[in-house]
This record gives C-alpha cells, structure tokens and sequence, in this order.
C-alpha cells in the first residue's frame, strides 16, 4: 500500500525490496509481480528510470499475465467498488458526476468494448475529461485485437508514469 507523502528517488533505491513491492506493488491493478520484477532494475539512475522498469516488466512479460493485468483493470464509470487510485483519477476526470444520460453511455461502451476485445476499456484518464474519455472509446472501439490489446498496454504504462510521478521526487 502506498504512502501519502512522496519519496525520494535515494530513499527509494535504498528500500528492501518488499518494501519497495509494498510501496508500489498497487502500481499496476491487482498485480503486485510488476513492481517485483522492477524492483530488480534499482538503483534506478532518474525517475524516467523507474518509469521504464515498471513498463518494461509489464511489456515483458508473458502475454497471460499482462491479460490478467488488464482484466483486474475496473470499467470506467462503473458502479463497481474502484481501488484508491482508480477511484481518485476517475473522480479527476469527473466520472463519479455522470448524468443518468452520460452512465448509461458508458455502461454500453464499456459493455461493447469488453464484449470486442475481452478485457476492459483503459485510459489513462488523469488530466482527460468525460468527453476526451468518450471520443477515445469512439477512436479505439474499432481497432484490431493485437493493436488494442498493445493500446491498452501503452496506456497502462501512462497509468505507471502518472502515478510514480506522485510518489516519487526526481
């Protein structure tokens, strides 16, 4: 579970690696194993360093973990329970002040795009608003299956470096 306050990159390097699991391991929805496997590239040289090794254990990894990872991801807008995180970026972009209109939107697009392609719709949604969430479930509900699936992998990453931006002082 994560700090309130941030750390500094040395004191971040310094770290026992369960700390360092501890610490970051709710980085990635419900799957701790990516900061264990980047706990292995410290010392990290920059926070751009750490960035990397999160997205770079995900991206490596085999395709059945990386699917499970994104099948722990929550739907956006949804009325399911939504860990801290999640539940504070969703809320940034105004998703828990949807109209009756607008939910009932999202619950067919997140129905359509889970229905397509297995797992659900990600979207690194800090600084996005409903209608940027929106026209990106327009941009991407037609792409192939390898290229979503590599879409919502690259979003994932997005989603590390937005949150190691907020625990961690260059």
């Amino acid at each position: 579970m994560s700090s309130p306050y941030p750390l500094r990159l040395d004191a971040v390097n310094r770290m026992p690696a369960a700390a360092f699991v501890d610490r970051f391991g709710d980085l990635a929805e419900q799957s701790p194993w990516v900061a264990e496997r980047a706990a292995g590239a410290r010392p990290f040289a920059s926070r751009e360093a750490m960035v990397a090794a999160f997205a770079d254990a995900l991206l490596q990894a085999p395709r059945a973990d990386q699917l499970a990872l994104l099948l722990a991801h929550p739907d956006l807008a949804g009325r399911a329970a939504v860990a801290g995180e999640s539940k504070r970026e969703q809320a940034g972009a105004g998703l828990d002040t949807l109209t009756p209109e607008e939910f009932a939107r999202f619950t067919e697009l997140n129905a359509r795009y889970r229905d397509r392609f297995g797992f659900p719709f990600i979207l690194a949604v800090k600084g996005a608003t409903k209608s940027r969430i929106l026209a990106a479930f327009a941009e991407r509900i037609d792409n192939d299956a390898a290229a979503e699936f590599a879409t919502a992998l690259t979003q994932v990453c997005r989603i590390f470096r937005f949150r190691i931006e907020d625990r961690v002082l260059p």
